[in-house]
């Protein structure tokens, strides 16, 4: 199948991006427009790599796709490099909204790191008001035009810092007012959710949900200490889960496959939880997380881990570096593994159940969800 740049192909006559979806994570800093880079960098006078919009997105891409993860890494000292003020994190956050409208999103969640974006004299509080004041005039740009869409902030902390106590109750004091989540970031091998648990002690104490980037740059070690130390409710990530599965045996066709599979003891606790995944196909190629199994999308043991019943979710990380949205990645797995609506459904309601949200509004998502793709 010959997929167009934005992704947006037709399953059995649909559109996918007519269709409802759920963004879970989905990183402000990795979702700048690069016209809006070109822009707020000349304001500040950030020397550039590029000098319009389209030469710097393909910048972004061709980083993103070098096969190095410092390259990858690299890209954001530009994105993070004009997001230091609050007109420009609030411009940053409405387009952000404005772009999941756009791509279909119904509801979204959108994590970035407070401590990264002080530089000109933010406060943290300053910081988080900026951004859930364009994430705001966002929702209500999109209401005018007849569409509707909630953006819900997750806050990160840095993991190789010291500030996750901070973040933690920087979290908690902006929970009334757009605040839904906690999440830790950054480089993961060689920091374990483990160095923070006095935040995550602080999180639980407050019923705050929390999900933990794990199982993308380290093993199972890493997820196993979001899962114990970290509490985490959802794995950011968490592809590397598959080294805890050993395949026996497959038989069968593509569409009538039988796997069989010898389950390590975290593997099944995450299956049997039913602890969300939150899979990015495209960055987890171009970050190398999936290197064990190979260097494609195809490669990806996305299907494996939705063949055994794991709570597997669809997202797109940083959509600038990896030019991909949330319709692009499924028109990859539709390509890769033969998907139809009704599995594209199931992740759409896999999503809607780990939302960071009440059960009550999580039903009604779910209910959105169904009268979309039953349209």
């Amino acid at each position: 199948m010959s997929i167009p740049a934005d992704g947006d192909v037709k399953i059995q006559g649909v559109s996918l991006r007519s269709l409802p979806k759920i963004s879970l994570h989905d990183h402000l800093d990795g979702a700048v427009r690069p016209q809006t880079v070109v822009e707020l960098a000349a304001e500040i006078g950030l020397e550039l790599p590029a000098r319009d919009g389209r030469s710097m997105g393909e910048w972004f891409g061709k980083q993103a796709d070098s096969g190095s993860l410092v390259n990858y890494l690299k890209t954001f000292d530009f994105t993070v490099g004009v997001m230091q003020s609050a007109d420009a994190l609030t411009r940053i956050a409405r387009e952000f909204v404005e772009d999941l409208a756009d791509d279909g999103v119904i509801y979204g969640e959108v994590r970035w790191a407070p401590e990264q974006h002080l530089t000109n004299g933010l406060s943290l509080d300053e910081a988080v008001e900026a951004v859930q004041r364009g994430i705001e005039e966002g929702e209500e740009a999109v209401d005018r035009s007849g569409r509707s869409i909630r953006v819900g902030q997750i806050l990160s902390a840095m993991r190789q810092n010291d500030r996750a106590v901070e973040i933690a109750e920087l979290a908690l004091d902006h929970r009334e007012e757009g605040v839904v989540g906690f999440d830790i970031a950054g480089p993961e091998d060689g920091f374990p959710a483990s160095d923070h648990r006095e935040a995550f002690d602080l999180l639980a104490a407050n019923f705050m949900p929390v999900t933990v980037h794990a199982g993308e740059a380290a093993g199972l070690a890493s997820i196993r200490s979001a899962l114990l130390d970290g509490r985490a409710l959802r794995l950011g990530h968490g592809v590397r889960l598959v080294s805890d599965l050993e395949v026996i045996a497959r038989e069968g066709s593509r569409d009538g496959e039988e796997v069989q599979v010898r389950f390590g003891d975290l593997a099944r606790w995450v299956r049997d939880r039913e602890i969300p995944l939150e899979l990015s196909p495209s960055s987890n190629v171009h970050t190398a997380a999936i290197e064990a199994w190979g260097t494609e999308i195809g490669d990806h043991p996305f299907d494996l881990l939705y063949q055994l019943g794991f709570a597997v979710t669809v997202n797109v990380d940083n959509r600038t570096m990896s030019r991909t949205s949330l319709t692009r990645e499924l028109a990859l797995l539709v390509d890769a593994f033969g998907y139809e609506l009704d599995d594209l459904e199931t992740f759409q309601f896999n999503a809607a159940s780990a939302a960071f949200l009440p059960v009550e509004e999580r039903e009604e998502l779910v209910e959105m969800i169904a009268d979309g793709f039953q349209r």
